[in-house]
């Protein structure tokens, strides 16, 4: 299931990241690892917020449906 469908609090462990070599070394970079756990925090306007490694990140709604939980 992607991360843009996850409910709100709920800590789930990321299985798979899909889209171009960039955009998953991009994640990568900010902290979206397989294996990481991630909790969505809030979701407005598209955008969602997360907690992973211990940091709040916003990704977009199109990059958290790239991010597999």
């Amino acid at each position: 299931m992607p991360l843009a469908l996850a409910n709100v609090g709920e800590k789930n462990t990321i299985r798979r990241i899909g889209g171009s070599a960039e955009v998953k070394k991009h994640l990568e970079d900010i902290g979206f690892s397989v294996g990481s756990t991630v909790t969505v925090i809030t979701s407005l306007s598209g955008n969602v917020i997360v907690n992973v490694r211990e940091s709040r990140v916003a990704i977009s709604e199109e990059m958290a449906r790239k991010i597999m939980i």
